[in-house]
């Protein structure tokens, strides 16, 4: 189960979210099948119309659901086997499949260590978000590394502490990264460099 916010309108609400069952009445419900747990479930909660919400589920068509709910702006889909037990931990049952989005960020610096791909420290409206990985064709790289020797700079003022070491070639503002990152974080996730521009 988890928390979430309520529909626009009433954002100062809570909603408790269902979406699993995994004990009721001193009864272990993890070796039932998942789609048994969640009839359970609805039979708790219906109709789940009011601050407890009930987590619909779908069966089959994996692929146009995935579609669907990146086209929403939706941070990803989770699918489960139907047949599964619950299990703690990674579970080959359970997939987390998230959505992705691609955006520009202000190049603060580039750390190069050896044995390490190359990282791009960067910003959005001058506040740092994370690293990314260069993970451009090696022109790309070649271009934005004569780039970054062409405008060295100085780390700027507000920086996490554990970002500004030696090994960070910092830049003069004015360039400017297309990113890929994973949806819905307040930081860069799995983020990687796929190009950039200057102003």
């Amino acid at each position: 189960m988890r928390f979430t916010r309520a529909w626009p309108g009433i954002a100062e609400l809570l909603a408790f979210v269902a979406f699993d069952i995994l004990h009721r009445d001193g009864q272990d419900l993890r070796t039932l099948p998942a789609i048994d747990r969640k009839a359970i479930l609805w039979e708790l909660v219906k109709p789940a119309d009011g601050i407890i919400q009930y987590s619909q589920h779908v069966e089959g068509g994996g692929a146009a659901f995935y579609e669907a709910a990146e086209k929403m702006g939706l941070e990803g889909i989770v699918s489960k086997r139907r047949g599964s037990p619950y299990r703690g931990g990674k579970d080959e049952a359970w997939v987390k499949v998230k959505c992705w989005d691609i955006g520009e960020f202000e190049l603060l610096g580039v750390q190069r260590q050896a044995g390490k791909r190359s990282e791009a420290l960067l910003a959005r409206d001058g506040k740092y978000v994370g690293k990314a990985v260069i993970a451009t064709s090696n022109g790309i790289k070649e271009r934005l590394w004569k780039r970054v020797q062409q405008g060295r700079g100085r780390p700027p003022a507000g920086l996490p502490t554990a970002v500004v070491t030696p090994d960070v070639e910092w830049v003069r503002p004015g360039i400017n990264m297309r990113v890929k990152t994973l949806r819905g974080e307040p930081k860069l996730r799995h983020a990687s460099v796929q190009d950039f521009r200057e102003e």
